[in-house]
């Protein structure tokens, strides 16, 4: 096939490559885990470790019950241990709003507000949620952070592409971004230039700093948002849409972009680059062809991919994937299939 042949052709051209983006700074990704989060936020790992070439560190944020979980990273096959390193932080709120943050939509989803102002030391991130899987390398979605322009601090995708669909432009009680809104799944941030910039807002007639600006914007809209913290950032860039550089659908793949027919025309184009399962689609069958992807990247053996060998696919992954040809928007998912087939080409360097 000729997806199959374009990633081969890919991957070979990375090989000459290989060696330059090891002596990069490693990328940096960011998680929040909570609850039964655990083995999303593994395969999530898994698959950023099985698609880059270029070091990563994971930052994760794990409640304390899923600290011991994390030390299966420990575990993985030297070849692709050696790939990343990563560090398990607490969960951290500030003190006396704490109480607050916590109960703001999902537990714990509202800590990525915070990444900037806990990783001092660290300039910039790629934050995802738990239900996120690459299917392309890590690096690619960094490499935006070379596009941004001098007043652009953070990357998001629109939460919708059609108007029609949208949730925000029909329902929403508060300010929002653009059209449609965006998705905080998926988030690349500056953070040196987010901890730096005095933001407009509708508080005060004075430009506040981040960590002032949070706090004050929950208590205005709390009774307002649906989606917590994702609102609020909708809030601030909605003010501030010179800060934030909007990239495609296909970088922030979800459900909703093939339930009311296929809208993602970039995914259509180019394929799948980042799948993001919310809704639960991995752990149900209302979307086959999340689950498929999930369980595959669930289901590969690091040690034959060591041994430049083909992806093994347990039967009932197999059978996962006969099923999503009965699926009407077809064309979008066979793109980022044809990757996953052609994964091990990735690692040849």
């Amino acid at each position: 096939s000729s997806g199959v042949t374009q990633a081969l052709s890919l991957s070979g051209s990375r090989t000459g490559e290989s060696a330059m983006l090891c002596r990069l700074e490693p990328v940096e990704l960011a998680v929040v885990a909570c609850g039964s989060r655990l083995e999303e936020t593994l395969i999530m790992l898994k698959s950023a470790v099985l698609f880059s070439q270029r070091r990563l560190r994971f930052h994760i944020f794990a409640e304390d019950d899923l600290h011991a979980g994390f030390r299966q990273l420990q575990s993985w096959p030297q070849r692709f241990r050696s790939k990343f390193n990563y560090s398990v932080h607490p969960i951290s709120f500030p003190s006396d709003s704490a109480r607050e943050w916590k109960r703001l939509f999902k537990p714990c989803a509202s800590q990525r507000l915070f990444l900037p102002l806990i990783l001092k030391q660290v300039d910039s991130v790629l934050y995802v949620d738990t239900d996120v899987l690459f299917l392309r390398p890590v690096e690619d979605v960094w490499s935006f952070l070379s596009r941004f322009n001098s007043s652009q601090v953070a990357a998001m995708a629109p939460e919708h592409e059609e108007p029609r669909i949208g949730w925000y432009n029909r329902f929403a009680r508060h300010p929002y971004y653009g059209k449609t809104g965006v998705n905080s799944g998926v988030m690349l941030m500056n953070m040196t230039r987010i901890r730096d910039k005095h933001f407009k807002n509708d508080l005060t007639a004075v430009d506040l700093k981040w960590a002032d600006l949070l706090m004050p914007l929950l208590h205005k809209y709390k009774l307002n948002i649906t989606w917590g913290d994702q609102d609020l950032l909708n809030i601030i860039f909605h003010h501030n849409p010179e800060s934030l550089l909007l990239i495609e659908c296909h970088w922030n793949y979800r459900p909703d972009h093939c339930i009311y027919g296929s809208n993602c025309i970039s995914a259509e184009q180019s394929g799948v680059y980042i799948l993001h399962g919310n809704r639960g689609v991995y752990h149900d069958d209302k979307q086959p062809a999340f689950r498929a992807v999930y369980d595959t990247i669930k289901q590969v053996i690091f040690l034959i991919l060591t041994q430049y060998k083909k992806i093994i696919i347990k039967e009932n992954a197999q059978q996962t994937f006969k099923n999503v040809t009965e699926i009407k928007y077809l064309k979008t998912f066979f793109k980022f299939l044809f990757q996953l087939v052609s994964m091990e080409a990735c690692f040849r360097h």
